[in-house]
């Protein structure tokens, strides 16, 4: 049983050493793998990944099912719709303004515009807007079929996204232009009035997806924008996995508003309790002309006027003090310096005493105290001074005229006003783009904005549902995948190894290795005459059936009366012993290859 155990564990350290092994591997690939997307600037970034795109493109699969691309038709009433197949920019217009406030070079809006399919397209025909050039001011728009007015109706506005070569800063939202007489599209700045932006934007490792609409004051007709809250989903992945993304906002008469990403909600609320600044400002503010009084006390605790320093109290004992107890160690060199001069250096030749000073060789450990305990004067260590209290103060003790933390009192506020029907927006006769990238070849598709949900879906299921099952498609196996992973993260091939191998060998080890059975035993056995004892497995005799166990207990029962009543004696018991290992032999003899007779043929 002991050597049972004794195996067990080794099995089990051998375990915990390959698992050990396993994880000390992976965690040193890990740390010598270079973060080069870190070192890499904005500009080499963007191309590198554009030339990997192109380096990598996986070969079609033959055997993916095919999805055959017809251009989205708008059903029912709406607002807005466009597709691009047509392949031109028909209906567009180009702004041909500059920002102001910058600087010349590149105030003016010159980013190109292309309408063609995406780099890796899986829809042959399936045609959209491409934002081309990077690091420029971009701004083209768009026509309603009419202005929508929020009074009844909800409103519905819904396009896609491809960041194709990722994005590292930068923006693909859009803006609804509100409704003015003097709207030149060919003019459209980021200064323009809109209504509504709404889209996805980032920058670093900031991930937003913007909803803000512009608000105006009752009272004093200003405009002020209202930024929906941040979302709680993770949106990484949405800008990271160059896959085209359906952005939906949702916005009804109630004020209630939802935001999805591929027909998910990814955030929700209500325009009056949901945006920042709040839509409505509070009835009361501070009163600016109130001030604190000179004798207001905001101390809650304060000295205690009526303590007195004790007397034994000593403010000038040291916090440390020498160790009287300490002894010089033995072997300390009091005459020998800790450093000295190097005899070995020599004074430059170009050292002019007059203007560098007398030169002296520079200091290095005294060879002479490598073998001592110390050299130099031995001073005793400093400890704590067990009698050392510092610098008396009273205690503290709580203030008798405390009055609280001072405000300034609430009074009215004269700019208050509530609007409690916010979605009443400013009305909106166009949409459009005006963005500025560190990446290029973003993708738009499918623009439009509907007050029915159902036409919306319908659009979606024309436009952007063929995308996800041809993309869906063309996506590689699980083997494939984690070969792409692993190309990208060395490492993994570490954990691959391990998952494959750490079983295999557990399996091994457990079910291959274990005690050797009788025959392999008996079979080791020197063939000779001389008598052998029986070989019994451990297992078999572990595992005796209940009637011998039961025969078993009634021997010893039999034998333990027969003791006890002192009917055996000592000399039948060895008789009885003797019978017992003739009986053996002659079986023994009997089996042995020589006393068998010769079989005839």
């Amino acid at each position: 049983m002991e050597s049972i155990f004794q195996t067990m564990e080794l099995k089990i350290r051998l375990c915990v050493v390959l698992l050990s092994l396993g994880l000390a591997l992976t965690g040193y690939v890990r740390a010598k793998e270079k973060p080069d997307d870190m070192e890499m600037d904005v500009e080499n970034a963007v191309d590198d990944v554009q030339e990997d795109d192109e380096e990598q493109k996986p070969p079609p699969s033959l055997s993916a099912p095919t999805v055959t691309y017809k251009a989205p038709e708008p059903m029912g009433e709406h607002y807005f719709a466009q597709s691009f197949d047509k392949g031109t920019l028909q209906g567009w217009v180009l702004s041909q303004a500059k920002k102001d406030g910058i600087d010349e070079e590149i105030a003016k809006y010159d980013g190109n515009w292309e309408v063609e399919e995406m780099q890796d397209t899986k829809l042959p025909g399936d045609k959209g807007l491409v934002l081309k050039s990077r690091a420029k001011h971009h701004a083209i728009s768009g026509l309603l079929l009419r202005p929508f007015v929020f009074e009844t109706k909800s409103l519905i506005v819904q396009y896609e996204v491809n960041f194709q070569t990722g994005i590292d800063c930068g923006g693909a939202y859009v803006k609804l232009l509100s409704q003015t007489d003097d709207l030149n599209l060919e003019q459209f700045v980021d200064k323009t009035p809109y209504t509504i932006m709404f889209g996805p934007d980032k920058c670093g490792e900031d991930y937003k997806l913007h909803f803000i609409f512009r608000h105006k004051n009752p009272k004093t007709g200003e405009l002020e924008e209202k930024h929906a809250k941040k979302p709680d989903a993770d949106l990484r992945t949405y800008y990271t996995d160059k896959k085209t993304h359906l952005y939906t906002l949702v916005l009804n008469p109630d004020n209630t508003f939802e935001i999805m990403i591929d027909q998910a909600v990814v955030n929700s609320g209500n325009l009056l309790n949901d945006m920042t600044p709040p839509v409505n400002p509070p009835a009361e503010i501070e009163d600016p002309d109130d001030h604190k009084p000179e004798d207001w006390d905001e101390r809650p605790k304060i000295q205690d006027p009526d303590a007195v320093k004790p007397e034994d109290w000593d403010e000038d004992a040291p916090a440390k003090i020498p160790d009287e107890d300490a002894v010089k160690p033995d072997g300390w060199l009091d005459d020998e310096p800790e450093y000295i001069g190097d005899p070995d250096a020599i004074k430059p030749e170009d050292w002019d005493e007059d203007m560098d000073g007398e030169w002296e060789a520079p200091q290095i450990p005294n060879p002479a105290c490598e073998s001592a305990s110390g050299c130099g004067t031995w001073q005793r260590p400093m400890i704590d001074n067990p009698n050392y209290k510092g610098k008396w103060k009273p205690p503290m003790i709580d203030n008798p005229n405390y009055q609280g933390v001072w405000k300034p009192r609430k009074i009215p506020n004269p700019d208050f006003f509530e609007d409690l029907h916010p979605f009443r927006m400013t009305s909106f006769s166009a949409v459009g783009l005006e963005l500025w990238s560190m990446s290029s070849d973003i993708f738009f598709d499918n623009f439009f904005i509907t007050s029915d949900r159902s036409v919306a879906d319908r659009w979606a299921a024309d436009g952007w549902s063929l995308k996800k099952a041809a993309e869906g498609a063309a996506e590689p196996g699980l083997v494939s995948q984690m070969i792409s992973a692993a190309e990208e993260r060395p490492w993994l091939w570490i954990v691959y190894v391990l998952t494959v191998a750490l079983p295999l060998v557990l399996f091994i080890v457990f079910c291959c290795t274990g005690k050797k059975s009788s025959a392999s035993a008996a079979a080791e056995y020197k063939k000779t005459d001389t008598a052998q004892p029986d070989i019994k497995d451990d297992a078999e005799e572990e595992e005796k059936p209940e009637e011998e166990e039961a025969k078993d207990e009634e021997q010893e029962e039999k034998k333990s009366d027969e003791d006890s009543t002192g009917e055996e004696s000592a000399e039948n018991r060895q008789k009885e012993q003797h019978k017992s290992n003739e009986k053996s032999e002659d079986d023994i003899l009997r089996r042995s290859p020589r006393n068998r007779k010769p079989r005839k043929d």
